[in-house]
């Protein structure tokens, strides 16, 4: 047989043949994922109350899983209503976003004043993005499995809230952070 007509015939083979032969087999799903639990998120609430009482604050404490869906919250006592929706606004966008919210970008990179494109993108999140202080990913094994999201202090106290909450979770796991 020709060279030339056995390269057209291995094309025409390889034209033909179902690309699951020519790849390598992807996963269909994620397997060995950690996630947060509610039994999880509840020790870090409890330890960012204890802490924010400590501080003499009256915080409202939002935690959320990666997703950014609510798996426990407290109003503490004399805190202000409105910080409720700042404090899940908090940690949704420190969920979503894998960092600490906070005047973007973060990362290094020059700070940034809320611009009218910040507030776009907020009002079309609905209101689920904020760059005030106060959201702290938690990150497990490398990966972030969800987020505090704190209100009722300055952004530094609230921050210190939320990692006093989620040191009292890696020390759980016997883990360091």
């Amino acid at each position: 047989m020709h060279p030339a007509r056995i390269v057209l015939v291995l094309l025409v083979v390889l034209a033909f043949t179902p690309s699951s032969f020519c790849q390598e087999k992807k996963a269909l799903v994620t397997r060995d994922r950690v996630q947060l639990n509610l039994a999880g998120a509840e020790t870090v609430l409890d330890a960012a109350k204890k802490k924010a009482t400590a501080m003499g604050l009256k915080c409202n404490i939002a935690i959320v899983d990666d997703g950014g869906h609510l798996l426990s919250f407290a109003r503490m006592d004399g805190a202000r209503p409105v910080s409720a929706a700042t404090a899940l606004t908090k940690a949704i966008s420190a969920a979503t976003f894998r960092q600490e919210t906070g005047t973007l970008p973060a990362k290094g990179e020059p700070d940034i004043l809320l611009s009218l494109g910040i507030q776009n993108a907020a009002a079309a999140s609905g209101g689920k993005i904020t760059t005030l202080k106060g959201g702290v990913p938690i990150v497990i094994d490398g990966q972030v499995v969800g987020a505090v999201g704190v209100g009722g202090g300055t952004g530094e106290q609230d921050v210190e809230v939320a990692k006093a909450g989620i040191q009292a979770l890696i020390d759980g796991l016997g883990e360091k952070k």
